[in-house]
């Protein structure tokens, strides 16, 4: 129960840390939250609890394939949010990475890459 503790404290931490970053320069917020600190962290605690390498090797390439389709929402946000409210920019925004997500998973199909 201790180490699941110290993963929500370190992780929430982090979290923390970017979004006081990103309040004070939005540049250097916006490096750090580019940084996979998410996936590094992931690959931490399961380095730490045994998962092995072929767990891990595993959890980066869907990574990878996973990434892709949320990085139109980077594009779309800013030029919806000039014109929507914050949710219905967020909204949109969201429904447009399961749209990309859905046509990169039939698009991967075709070269064995299952990520549904």
């Amino acid at each position: 129960m201790l180490w699941i503790i110290i993963k929500y404290l370190t992780t929430a931490a982090i979290i923390v840390t970017i979004s006081e970053i990103a309040k004070r320069s939005d540049r250097l917020g916006a490096l750090v939250a580019a940084l996979p600190t998410v996936t590094i962290l992931a690959l931490v605690w399961m380095y730490i609890e045994g998962q092995g390498n072929r767990r891990l090797a595993s959890h980066a390439f869907y990574t990878f394939w996973y990434v892709l389709p949320t990085l139109p929402m980077f594009l779309i946000f800013p030029y919806l949010l000039g014109r929507f409210s914050f949710w219905v920019t967020l909204l949109c925004s969201g429904l447009i990475s399961v749209a990309c997500f859905w046509l990169i998973s039939l698009l991967l199909k075709y070269f064995g890459i299952n990520l549904a």
